[in-house]
């Protein structure tokens, strides 16, 4: 089973930062596609970003300029750095994973989430 860890979700002030750390870990091979998601009251999940292991990204229009997501291939692990948050940040962020499995196998993981609140 492959398990996705997240952390670094807290309260901060609007213009404020934080950085969030998920790390895939379990019986897999390796994982491909990376992202963070987010989850408001109300709102469905949305892709906030997303990174290959090539290095390509893609954002959500909402947070360009302003997240930036990365990842190290070998601890399988993606990091989202969050500058000048809103208020309208504050949702549960959950990390993604395309994991290839040691069965060669691709499976779809989630982690169990990690509420980033903004306000003042």
């Amino acid at each position: 089973q492959v398990q996705l860890v997240e952390s670094g979700g807290g309260l901060v002030q609007p213009g404020g930062s934080l950085r969030l750390s998920c790390a895939a870990s379990g019986r897999m091979f390796r994982a491909n596609a990376m992202g963070w998601y987010r989850q408001a009251p109300g709102k469905e999940r949305e892709l906030v970003a997303s990174i290959i292991s090539t290095g390509s990204t893609n954002y959500a229009d909402s947070v360009k300029g302003r997240f930036t997501i990365s990842r190290d291939n070998a601890k399988n692990a993606v990091y989202l750095q969050m500058d000048n948050l809103k208020p309208e940040d504050t949702a549960v962020y959950l990390c993604n994973a395309q994991v290839l499995t040691i069965a060669m196998t691709n499976v779809d993981c989630w982690g169990q989430g990690t509420q980033v609140t903004v306000s003042s």
